[in-house]
């Protein structure tokens, strides 16, 4: 999983850089046993254009979210994990089902 930190409104530019990063990582680092990687924008501002018409859209490795400014406690972060996975999960089903039919 990579992590970028923005303290600016994102950009799609940081979203290109992301998807680097990525492609990089498979290709430089990444094993055949590994997960897929995971690349995560965390924003101090989300713009819904550049997630609505970027490479975001339908690429289920790459996701952009605005942060807190505080630290979520033991439980939130926990469960949110799990909200996550759980969507990420759905989506791989339904992206199977879609290349069935």
């Amino acid at each position: 999983m990579l992590i970028d930190l923005k303290t600016k409104k994102i950009t799609h530019q940081d979203v290109g850089q992301m998807d680097m990063y990525v492609r990089m990582y498979d290709e430089l680092k990444k094993s055949k046993e590994d997960n897929p990687t995971i690349g995560i924008l965390l924003c101090s501002e989300t713009d819904a254009d550049i997630a609505k018409y970027s490479i975001l859209k339908g690429n289920e490795q790459l996701f952009a979210s605005k942060y807190k400014l505080y630290l979520p406690t033991e439980e939130e972060l926990k469960a949110e994990i799990e909200s996550q996975k759980a969507i990420f999960e759905l989506q791989q089903q339904e992206k199977k089902q879609n290349d069935q039919e």
